[in-house]
């Protein structure tokens, strides 16, 4: 079956998909992005996946490449177009074609490019069965990472670290020594004393839409909740500790750098956690 993607007004073949030599996304990574799950057709959380869109667009001053809701309607048609009941949707919005110049063109349009991807599951069973590894790296980004911007060179860097040390993701450091997040995902840890905790949402995280959604399910489920920093150190004495993000939605971590966390298993707040996760995604989160 033919694979399309979405540029600029056009479905095309994925294969042939393309965008100008000089668009600013390719020479400055002057863009954003956004990653929606599908499930059974069904777009999860997209109101927060384009509120979070619209704020990226706006700290950056790029221009809505189309309107909100033509937009909906646009990932609409390309999900049933690629016939993807299970999977992802990529979409990416830069400040458009200009000749080279690092100030903003006084007349650019915006470029969106939209693409699926088909997943048969969103993680294995010995993922599930025995938690991942993680490890830990100095983090190297700029301090604006409350913006989803399409420049992760150093996001790049630290998952082929991990993937070398046969880790499943990375989890950053401030210089305190404290857990900011992982490449990709946020990081989560339930404390000896069994509160549930998570870096506050600043410009030094990612405001994870999955993660938001996750505390407001903990939240309703009776959690204790703590929004802060924590210490390596302290996720090293965890009784627990996950990650989540759209595409891995509560993933179990059992081991950190050299470390086991709580008694090496997956525990009852993370499976908790993900099967409400599931349930809502399924259900009144899929629109």
């Amino acid at each position: 079956m033919s694979r399309y993607a979405y540029v600029n007004g056009r479905f095309v073949p994925h294969g042939e998909a393309m965008v100008h030599v000089e668009d600013r996304g390719f020479q400055f990574a002057d863009g954003v992005y956004e990653v929606v799950t599908i499930i059974g057709g069904k777009l999860v959380d997209e109101r927060g996946h384009l509120d979070r869109l619209a704020r990226s667009l706006g700290e950056l001053r790029i221009a809505w490449p189309v309107a909100p809701h033509v937009l909906k309607l646009l990932m609409r048609r390309l999900i049933a177009q690629n016939r993807v009941r299970q999977g992802t949707i990529y979409l990416q919005v830069t400040r458009g074609v200009a000749p080279r110049d690092f100030k903003f063109p006084k007349h650019s349009d915006s470029t969106l490019v939209m693409t699926t991807k088909r997943a048969t599951s969103f993680a294995t069973p010995e993922q599930l069965e025995n938690g991942v590894k993680v490890i830990s790296i100095p983090d190297i980004r700029w301090l604006r990472r409350d913006i989803k911007s399409v420049a992760l060179l150093p996001q790049v860097l630290g998952k082929q670290r991990a993937v070398e040390a046969g880790a499943f993701e990375a989890w950053q450091l401030d210089p305190e020594g404290n857990v900011t997040e992982g490449c990709s995902s946020n990081a989560w840890i339930v404390t000896e004393t069994g509160t549930l905790v998570t870096r506050c949402a600043n410009n030094l995280i990612l405001n994870g839409v999955t993660r938001l959604s996750i505390i407001r399910l903990a939240k309703e489920a009776g959690i204790p909740f703590e929004e802060r920093a924590f210490s390596l150190e302290e996720a090293y004495r965890a009784r627990e500790a996950f990650v989540s993000s759209a595409s891995t939605f509560v993933m179990p971590v059992t081991r950190i750098d050299d470390h086991t966390v709580g008694n090496g298993r997956p525990g009852s707040f993370g499976e908790r956690l993900r099967q409400a996760y599931l349930d809502y995604a399924s259900g009144e989160g899929a629109s």
